[in-house]
């Protein structure tokens, strides 16, 4: 029988968190969180949450700008 853990290791560091909302894109740069070692997932505490949310909907100017391009995804 092969033995199987399921325990993942995380490590805590600073992640650029991205979200789009209403058709604008919202980056948030240095956020504290936990990333998982094996998948990448990242994990947030309700306090970091809640702050993001505070950010996007405070809707203060931004520290800066950036241009971005935008590609559709079709099928070969």
């Amino acid at each position: 029988m092969t033995n199987i853990s399921n325990e993942e290791t995380y490590y805590e560091t600073t992640v650029t968190y991205t979200l789009e909302r209403e058709g604008r894109f919202y980056i948030i740069e240095n956020v504290p969180a936990r990333v998982c070692v094996e998948t990448g997932e990242r994990l947030f505490s309700p306090e970091i949450v809640e702050k993001l949310q505070e950010i996007i909907w405070e809707n203060k100017p931004p520290q800066r700008l950036i241009q971005t391009p935008v590609y559709e995804f079709s099928s070969v």
